[in-house]
């Protein structure tokens, strides 16, 4: 299949600050982790790599829009899947406005099939606001993806997303559990230490 006429996927659902949310127990520590998810998917397999779906530049839709991210602004939205040993782990969606992509941050742009969130935690400068969360259904454009990539959708997918600013620009990821992740599985899951 040519992941790539999938493009784009996008996420439409109603995100909750994780802290006022009720998570599953299993879900948690990877929902709430604020490191570097690509680091912690790599613990967990021996081959990693990233599918990017594509990317483009195009006005932010008011129900992504966020703070620091205003509705209409010019924003180059990336859609990448994630893979540990050739299974599909993570969707990941990035809003990356223009007035961000400039001086070492053009770079963002050109990315290809190198992590983005692996360039970010190498960023000294890295602040990390909020996690938000959110669960898409099995009618969301986010399952029927995974349907196409031949997983059984049985249950709802989680996702989360955050603001990352860098040196004072800012950008969004979101980031949605597939129906095989290792975040669903309990083995894989660390206990959660935000009490």
């Amino acid at each position: 299949m040519n992941l790539q006429s999938l493009f784009p996927v996008t996420l439409t659902s109603h995100w909750h600050d994780a802290q006022d949310s009720v998570l599953p127990v299993n879900l948690q520590s990877w929902l709430l982790d604020p490191n570097s998810l690509t680091a912690r998917l790599k613990s967990h397999c021996q081959h990693f790599r990233v599918e990017l779906l594509g990317q483009q530049v195009e006005r932010c839709q008011s129900n992504e829009a966020v703070a620091l991210i205003k509705p209409n602004e010019q924003v180059l939205v990336r859609e990448v899947l994630l893979f540990c040993d050739d299974k599909p782990q993570v969707f990941a969606r990035s809003l990356l406005p223009l007035s961000s992509l400039t001086g070492a941050e053009q770079a963002l742009a050109n990315l290809g099939t190198q992590s983005l969130g692996q360039v970010l935690f190498n960023s000294p400068s890295l602040e990390r606001q909020a996690i938000e969360v959110a669960e898409f259904d099995q009618n969301s454009s986010v399952a029927q993806l995974a349907k196409d990539l031949a997983l059984k959708v049985e249950n709802n997918l989680w996702g989360r997303r955050s603001i990352f600013v860098l040196e004072n620009k800012p950008l969004m990821v979101a980031e949605v559990f597939l129906p095989e992740a290792f975040a669903y599985q309990p083995n894989t899951n660390l206990a959660c230490k935000n009490g």
